[in-house]
């Protein structure tokens, strides 16, 4: 007798978690991606169909518009099947999936929804956005019931231990859109918010969202996909773009990809996974684990050896991170068409690509084309870790030193971050230090294709915060001006406004301090002036209102730049356009030193006063100025 799964309790079957158990009939427990979208300019659309025992499953669908293009079995577990439709004519709707495997068959509810907007419509960030990067987890707990949940993983919710999780979620950074208006800055960056459902381990854990679990579900201990949109939503309404931090290189080691591979490629050297003496511990390795280098530089060396651009691309971040085959053409279909989904889903404005140049070039390439295409106005940075300015620009969409087009907007410029840093404790002098660096830098921007949308920052949460073990504001003073007024998208690290410090040397954890005031209990608020120190404040302050004047600024969003060989130590840059002038001055050095206004004539061009903005006084430019040590101006004259 032929038995039947209604779509009733298929619907219920189907809201499980993707763990496969065991069983002696086949069944769909999920499909990836959970619906779908219709009016996109692909047409094609790729179903990833977990279960039990569905790899020699029967399959048809019969829904107008809707045809079946292929039907992918792959070598790996007999629990998926691939299934790629052809949607270009379909309505928006719910169409049944059939599924045989005599004596059973199953229809399955699948759901094609109308898109809200084209593609064209959606924009990303720009230059003349300020990204503020945060670490959800450590930003602020607006729902503490969501703090230890049960069905996850063994995990620890205790902000006593700088590794584990302390509790911060997407509804704590919704009741804070307010503060970043005051602030100034115009997007958010979250480190990411999917599923990273693995277990603590000698006092670890993966609160930072870097290893994902499930690529269509917030990690419940962030909220909800509904709360993710809805807080989308409302920082929309604030003004505040969103950018969503993704990561194709790899994924977490409980992802069910792992316990059940689903092709023998899906991911890169994976050998090991079935030599290990504990199959249980991804800390157990077997002779053919392959670590990465974290060296980057093959991926583009002409001379590269073949073993080190294989550790490179193919060697693992670290254990308990897979590292995803993105030529598998299945794999970057499926990633790919997880970006889009977010996109549609949830309205986020910026992609943020982590480890960019860890996976293959050719197949990122083929995932920004996707995008371009679909969403031409969209931008997506990458993470592109090497302090050489002609690494970087060559991994720019458009760039001629490119091995082949990357179609990659936005890219890191990690050699400002150096740059920046080193002249933070150096004195710059009359060749090569301190500031110098950061000229002798900016001096090889004609090697982008476009310095407008390259992201330059202080610092990161992969990085030392700028202050360390200071509270050095003039320092962070001088490195904020120079990366609010030149030629970059800016991006801040949460609490530099109120002067956090940190240093990678303790733990990573030490640079990732919870923001004070937003974590109950906490004895300061410095989300509110009261709370701050005076300090604190007097840094909140100048950098609002620098950022407040940044906003629309056509100096700096599209004006000339030029900048000045630093002389007595001295450093300027000028930005021009929309009628504006603006210079930024710094005195790098520990001493008076004289700003001789007629070196700069070609810029200041006759004018006699300029209006500091941070502090707004007024500048007299009639005569040679002396600055004070370490001394900051941002003059608009």
């Amino acid at each position: 007798m032929r038995r039947f799964l209604t779509i009733a309790a298929l619907t219920a079957t189907l809201a499980a978690t993707a763990t496969i158990p065991p069983s002696r009939d086949f069944k769909v427990d999920r499909i990836d991606p959970p619906y779908w979208y219709c009016g996109l300019n692909n047409p094609s659309l790729q179903l990833m169909v977990s279960g039990f025992d569905l790899k020699t499953a029967d399959f048809s669908v019969n829904y107008p518009g809707v045809t079946v293009d292929s039907i992918v079995r792959l070598d790996g577990s007999d629990n998926y099947l691939l299934i790629y439709l052809n949607v270009k004519d379909a309505k928006p709707g719910t169409m049944e999936l059939r599924f045989k495997q005599a004596p059973i068959e199953m229809l399955v509810p699948y759901e094609l929804k109308q898109r809200e907007k084209p593609g064209t419509e959606r924009r990303g960030f720009t230059n003349a956005d300020v990204l503020y990067m945060l670490m959800p987890d450590r930003f602020a707990n607006g729902d503490t019931s969501n703090d230890q949940l049960p069905g996850m993983r063994q995990y620890k919710c205790d902000r006593s231990q700088p590794s584990l999780r302390h509790g911060g979620d997407l509804e704590g950074i919704r009741r804070h859109l307010d503060y970043f208006n005051d602030l100034g800055v115009t997007a958010l960056w979250f480190t990411p918010v999917l599923e990273n459902d693995s277990p603590d381990g000698h006092a670890f854990s993966t609160y930072h969202g870097y290893a994902t679990t499930d690529y269509y579900r917030v990690d419940p201990r962030f909220g909800t996909n509904d709360e993710y949109r809805r807080l989308t939503d409302e920082a929309h309404a604030h003004g505040l773009k969103v950018v969503m931090d993704m990561i194709f290189n790899h994924c977490g080691f409980e992802h069910p990809w792992v316990a059940n591979r689903p092709a023998t490629d899906w991911f890169n050297t994976d050998r090991w996974l079935d030599q290990r003496s504990d199959k249980r511990r991804a800390d157990t390795r077997g002779t053919d684990y392959l670590q990465t280098s974290y060296k980057l530089t093959p991926v583009l060396d002409p001379y590269a050896s073949e073993i080190d651009l294989r550790e490179t691309v193919e060697g693992w971040f670290v254990p308990t991170m897979p590292d995803l085959n993105q030529r598998n053409p299945h794999v970057i279909t499926y990633l790919i068409q997880n970006s889009v989904w977010w996109i549609e889903t949830v309205g986020i404005d910026g992609i943020r690509m982590d480890t960019y140049p860890y996976a293959y070039a050719d197949a990122m390439a083929q995932w920004m084309k996707a995008l371009d295409t679909e969403y031409p106005n969209f931008n997506v940075v990458g993470e592109t870790w090497v302090e050489q300015p002609a690494y970087t620009a060559t991994w720019q969409k458009g760039s001629p030193n490119a091995p082949a087009e990357s179609y990659l907007k936005t890219v890191m410029d990690f050699s400002f971050h150096e740059k920046v840093d080193s002249a933070r404790t150096e004195v710059t002098d009359g060749w090569w230090r301190g500031f110098n660096r950061l000229y002798n830098s900016l001096a090889f921007d004609y090697l982008y294709p476009d310095p407008d949308n390259v992201m330059a920052f202080v610092d990161n949460h992969d990085t030392d915060r700028f202050l360390r073990d200071t509270k050095d504001d003039k320092a962070l003073k001088q490195a904020l001006a120079l990366l609010l007024t030149i030629r970059r998208i800016p991006q801040l690290y949460y609490g530099t406004e109120i002067l956090m410090n940190g240093t990678k040397q303790r733990t990573d954890g030490d640079v990732r301090r919870d923001f004070p005031g937003g974590f109950p209990g906490d004895e300061r608020d410095c989300f509110t002036a009261a709370g701050r120190t005076p300090a604190e404040q007097d840094m909140f302050q100048w950098l609002s209102r620098v950022l407040h004047w940044r906003q629309n600024n056509p100096a700096i969003i599209g004006g000339k730049m030029t900048q000045f060989i630093p002389v007595d130590g001295v450093y300027v840059i000028a930005r021009r356009g929309g009628g504006r002038t603006v210079l930024t001055v710094v005195n790098g050095t520990n001493e008076q030193k004289p700003l001789r206004v007629a070196r700069y004539a070609e810029v200041i061009a006759g004018r006699t006063a300029a209006r500091d903005i941070p502090t707004g006084s007024t500048v007299d430019l009639s005569r040679d100025l002396t600055l004070p040590p370490r001394a900051t101006l941002i003059l608009e004259l």
